[in-house]
C-alpha cells in the first residue's frame, strides 16, 4: 500500500481535490454548529433540531438515486464545481433567518443545500479512482476521512467560538466563502476519462445511455440491480445505513453540550468540543485499524463489522459520565469505530465496482444513510421532548449500534462463497 504522505507529494490531481476538501469541510463545521445553536436559540425544541436534522438529511434519501444517474452521465469534476457554487449561494440565504417565524427559510435552504450535497458527495467518490492508482485507494480514502476528522475537529471547535463569540452570521459568511474556494481549487483538478469498467471486475460493457427520463430510470434500476443481487456488495453499500441507525448521536451531542456542560453562549463552546471530539476519533480510527491489520480485503471486510460494536461501547459508556472531558473521551472512542466502518467500506466498494457504476452505487448509499440518519435522529428528538434524558439517549443509541454490529458481524465476517472480486491488496 502507497504511504499516505506519498499520496499527497506524488499525485498531484488528488492533492488538489484534497485541497478542496480541507476548504469546504471546515465551512460546514462552521456552519453546522452555528445551524445547531440558531434553532436552539430560536425554538428551544430538541424537536425543532430534529427537524433541522430531518432537512439535512431527508432530502439526499429522496434525490440520491436520480443523482447517482446524473453523477455517471455527466463529467464528475462539473458536478462536483456545480454543486459547491450552488451551495454557497443557499448558505447566503441563512442570513435572512431573524426570527421563528423564519424557521421555514432555513429548514428550506438547509434542505437545497443536501440536495446538492447529494451530488457532490457520491461524485467525490467515485471520482477517486480516476485520479487514484489502485495501491493508493485506501491510503487516500484514509486522508479524505482523517481530513474529514480534522475539519471536524477544527471546524467545529472554531464553530462553537466563533457561534458563541461573533455569532452565528458569521458562521454563515465563512462556510459561503469556503464553498467558492473549493470550487475553484478543484477546478484546477486534471480528471483522466475513466475506463468503461474497473479492471478489477469482470463486468459486460454497457450500452451507451440513453437520453431521457426512460433512459434515466433504466439506468438507476441497472445500478439497484447490481447492488442488491451481490451479497457482499449490497452489504458494503448499505453499511453506512445500518450506522445511521444511531445517527441520533448528532442530536446527542447537541443536547448533551447545551444541558449537562455547557460552555459559551448557549453551551456552543461545549457542542463545538464534542464535535471535535468526534473528529479527533474519526481522524485517528482508519490509521490505527490499518496499523494492526494491515489492508488485506479480509481485514478490511471484517473490520466494518467489528467497528460497530467499538461505537457502541462509546455511547454506551457516555451515559455513564456527566463530566465534559469524560464525555469528550467517549465520544472521541465511539467515532474511532464510525471511522474505520466509513472508510474501510467506501475502499472495498472502489475496488470492487465497475468505474461506470460507481456514481450510482454511491449515490444508493449516500440516499440509504441520509434516510436513517435522518430518522433516527428525528426520533431521538422526539424522545427528548418526551423527557429522555441525554444520559438515556446515549443508552438506547449505544445498544441500537451494538445490535447492528451483530448483524453486520453474521453477515461480513464469513468469507464470500464466490470470490466477486480480486482483493484490494494481495497480501491476503
Amino acid at each position: 500500500m502507497t504511504g499516505y504522505l506519498q499520496v499527497l507529494r506524488m499525485n498531484r490531481n488528488y492533492r488538489r481535490l484534497w485541497y478542496g476538501q480541507v476548504v469546504s469541510q471546515i465551512g460546514d463545521w462552521l456552519d453546522s454548529v452555528a445551524l445547531f445553536t440558531l434553532t436552539l436559540n430560536l425554538t428551544g425544541s430538541g424537536q425543532a433540531v430534529g427537524l433541522l436534522l430531518l432537512a439535512e438529511f431527508l432530502p439526499g434519501a429522496a434525490v440520491g438515486p436520480i443523482a447517482g444517474v446524473i453523477v455517471d452521465r455527466l463529467p464528475r469534476k462539473l458536478v462536483l464545481i456545480a454543486s459547491d457554487l450552488g451551495r454557497a449561494l443557499l448558505v447566503l440565504l441563512l442570513l435572512l433567518v431573524h426570527g421563528p417565524e423564519d424557521l421555514w427559510l432555513l429548514y428550506t435552504a438547509v434542505a437545497a443545500k443536501v440536495s446538492l450535497t447529494a451530488f457532490f458527495e457520491p461524485a467525490r467518490s467515485a471520482i477517486l479512482p480516476s485520479l487514484c492508482r489502485p495501491d493508493e485507494l485506501v491510503a487516500a480514502n484514509a486522508i479524505s476521512g482523517a481530513t474529514w476528522s480534522a475539519m471536524l475537529a477544527l471546524g467545529a471547535a472554531l464553530g462553537g467560538i466563533v457561534a458563541g463569540t461573533l455569532g452565528v452570521r458569521t458562521a454563515f459568511l465563512l462556510d459561503a466563502t469556503s464553498f467558492v474556494l473549493s470550487a475553484a481549487l478543484i477546478a484546477t483538478v486534471r480528471v483522466p476519462q475513466p475506463h468503461a469498467a474497473s479492471a478489477t471486475v469482470t463486468e459486460p460493457l454497457a450500452p451507451q445511455p440513453s437520453s431521457g427520463p426512460r433512459g434515466a430510470l433504466m439506468e438507476l434500476r441497472e445500478g439497484l440491480h447490481y447492488v442488491l443481487t451481490r451479497h457482499e456488495i449490497g452489504w458494503l453499500t448499505f453499511s453506512k445505513a445500518i450506522w445511521s441507525l444511531g445517527g441520533g448521536v448528532l442530536l446527542l451531542l447537541t443536547l448533551y453540550g447545551r444541558e449537562v456542560a455547557p460552555l459559551g453562549r448557549d453551551g456552543a463552546i461545549s457542542i463545538g468540543l464534542l464535535y471535535a471530539a468526534r473528529g479527533v476519533g474519526t481522524g485517528i480510527g482508519p490509521f490505527l485499524a490499518l496499523r494492526l491489520g494491515g489492508s488485506g480485503s479480509r481485514f478490511l471486510r471484517r473490520s466494518v463489522a467489528v467497528a460497530f460494536f467499538i461505537s457502541a461501547a462509546g455511547y454506551l459508556a457516555l451515559s455513564f459520565v456527566a463530566s465534559l472531558p469524560l464525555a469528550a473521551l467517549c465520544v472521541l472512542f465511539a467515532h474511532i469505530g464510525g471511522s474505520i466502518q466509513w472508510v474501510f467500506s467506501t475502499t472495498l466498494l472502489q475496488a470492487r465496482v465497475p468505474n461506470r457504476l460507481l456514481g450510482r452505487v454511491f449515490a444508493t448509499e449516500y440516499a440509504a444513510l441520509t434516510l436513517t440518519t435522518a430518522l433516527s435522529a428525528y426520533l431521538t428528538g422526539v424522545a427528548r421532548d418526551l423527557g429522555a434524558t441525554p444520559a438515556a439517549l446515549a443508552l438506547a443509541l449505544g445498544g441500537t449500534f451494538a445490535a447492528a454490529g451483530t448483524l453486520m458481524l453474521v453477515t461480513l465476517w464469513p468469507e464470500p462463497v464466490h470470490a466477486e472480486v480480486a482483493p484490494v491488496t494481495s497480501d491476503e
